[in-house]
C-alpha cells in the first residue's frame, strides 16, 4: 500500500516537472510571426531555400522566408520575404541566396545600394543572384571554369 502511494507522488512529480518544460518551452519561443513588411525578389534559382530561411542584412537577422511561387510567365521563383519594420531597404538593394555553411541550409543575403528612395511594403527587390549548387561549386574547382587561361 506504502509502497502505490510512493509511485503516484514520483509520476505526479515527473509530470509536474514536464509540464514545467513545455510551459518554459512554449515562453521562450517566438510564436508570434515576424513583425515586419513583405517584399518579394525573383530569382531563377533557389536550390535548398526554404520557407523561414534566414533574411540577413551585414550577417545580422533581419527578417525571413516566408514563402515561394513560381511564377507561370518568367518561370522565376518568386521569393516572399518579411523585413523587420526598423529596416528600410534602398530601392537598389540587391538579394542573393548563399549557403548557410558547408553543412546548413541556404539563406538570402541582403546587400543595400545607395539610392535614397526605399523599398515599400508589398515591393519587389529588383537586383538578385541566384543559388550557385554545392556540386556546381565543386566541379568548377575540380575541372576549372570554362574559357580560363
Amino acid at each position: 500500500m506504502g509502497r502505490n502511494i510512493v509511485e503516484t507522488i514520483v509520476g505526479a512529480l515527473v509530470l509536474v516537472v514536464a509540464g514545467v518544460f513545455v510551459f518554459y518551452a512554449f515562453a521562450k519561443s517566438d510564436r508570434s510571426g515576424p513583425d515586419g513588411y513583405d517584399v518579394v525578389a525573383r530569382f531563377g534559382r533557389i536550390d535548398g531555400l526554404k520557407r523561414g530561411a534566414d533574411v540577413t542584412l551585414s550577417g545580422v537577422k533581419v527578417g525571413a522566408v516566408t514563402g515561394f511561387t513560381l511564377d507561370p510567365k518568367t518561370y522565376q521563383a518568386v521569393v516572399r520575404l518579411v523585413v523587420s519594420s526598423n529596416v528600410s531597404l534602398p530601392s537598389d538593394t540587391t538579394a542573393k541566396i548563399v549557403s548557410e555553411s558547408l553543412l546548413g541550409g541556404m539563406v538570402v543575403v541582403l546587400e543595400p545600394g545607395s539610392d535614397k528612395t526605399t523599398i515599400r511594403a508589398g515591393g519587389e527587390i529588383a537586383h538578385t543572384q541566384d543559388s550557385i549548387p554545392l556540386t556546381e561549386l565543386i566541379a568548377k574547382f575540380m575541372f576549372g571554369s570554362a574559357g580560363s587561361k
